[in-house]
């Protein structure tokens, strides 16, 4: 099976971990049918990356800036039978691809995705709670450990069949992140979307096709982690709009009623039995994090109430304002 493997980039500043993605892509067990690097608005690191990586199809985004529209400029490029994505910071394991081929093996499986480990450049913060990795694009205390089909894949390691993206008319625009803005999602509602129209399709969870995902130090402050979720509640609330929020908020369900609570079980229980002084503090960041989450989902809902409203109050007063003028006259 072939599998075309797209990366995205955006800024310079990321360019040994693009380097080091892309050679961990050339040591693969089975090998990437072609490498496609879609960079987001940048000519400059178009052109680093045209010059220096000979074996590389290096693309500029031709949709609205943001990852929603690199990835669909990557998918309009690949000839790969199955479209691969990984981060531009994260390295593949060496039979990443291959673990992800297995997965099709039955017809039904439309996409294939796997573990996110996250590859801390400073000492992990003892008040990071595990069950907040997905803060850092990274797989979850709570997600399966054993292969099943799940509702969603995650961005930093996911696949899909070539003529699923084409039917379904890839990444939504106005939705993920774009640059530094701490958005996402844009994978969740493109697998929901997918489930809806072919309900008999299955998304496969294969945690032994790995990838490890840096985290910069600048991602292990309180401030990162409060933003991350507060934007996390935003995106979902947008979902919600799009996709219906039955589905969009299926699986975080199981996850605040059953999964934060045996967290918080856990940090109490290892504060007191193990003598772990950071136990409250992660207990602290559950609690935290989850309530800026729901916050943000609240805030996103009204605005999404809100938003047509204000538009049209705006266009009735400027015809309003216009027809005054014209009477003037």
């Amino acid at each position: 099976m072939d599998i075309s493997v797209v990366l995205c980039a955006y800024t310079e500043d990321r360019w040994i971990d693009l380097i080091a993605a892309i050679e961990s892509l050339r040591r693969q067990s089975q090998p990437p049918a072609e490498i496609v690097v879609v960079v987001d608005h940048n000519a400059r690191l178009l052109k680093r990356i045209q010059a220096q990586a000979w074996d590389v199809v290096a693309i500029p985004n031709q949709q609205l800036p943001g990852l929603s529209g690199a990835r669909n400029s990557g998918i309009a490029v690949t000839r790969g039978e199955v479209i691969a994505f990984m981060d531009e910071d994260a390295t593949a394991a060496p039979n990443w691809l291959e673990r992800l081929a297995a997965g099709y093996l039955s017809p039904s499986v439309i996409g294939v995705g796997g573990a996110i480990v996250p590859n801390w450049s400073c000492v992990r913060p003892g008040w990071f709670p595990e069950e907040f990795d997905w803060v850092v694009g990274c797989t979850y205390r709570g997600m399966p450990q054993q292969a099943r089909a799940v509702r969603n894949l995650i961005g930093c390691n996911m696949s899909f069949r070539r003529w699923i993206l084409e039917s379904i008319g890839g990444f939504s625009d106005g939705i993920g992140r774009i640059g530094t803005r701490p958005l996402g999602c844009e994978e969740t509602e493109l697998c929901i979307r997918m489930r809806q129209r072919w309900p008999t399709s299955k998304l496969f969870y294969e945690p032994s096709a790995r990838v490890y995902h840096r985290v910069p130090a600048s991602r292990a402050s309180w401030g990162y982690f409060y933003s991350r979720c507060y934007h996390e509640g935003i995106s979902k609330a947008a979902i919600a709009r799009l996709v219906g929020a039955g589905d969009a908020l299926a699986s975080e369900r199981g996850y605040v009623l059953q999964t934060l609570p045996q967290a918080m079980i856990r940090c109490f229980t290892e504060t007191i039995w193990h003598e772990d002084s950071a136990g409250l503090a992660r207990a602290g960041a559950i609690a935290s994090g989850l309530a800026l989450t729901v916050a943000g989902y609240l805030v996103g809902k009204a605005a999404g109430y809100l938003g047509p409203a204000i538009n049209e109050w705006r266009q009735v007063t400027r015809l309003a304002l216009a027809r005054k003028e014209h009477s003037h006259e």
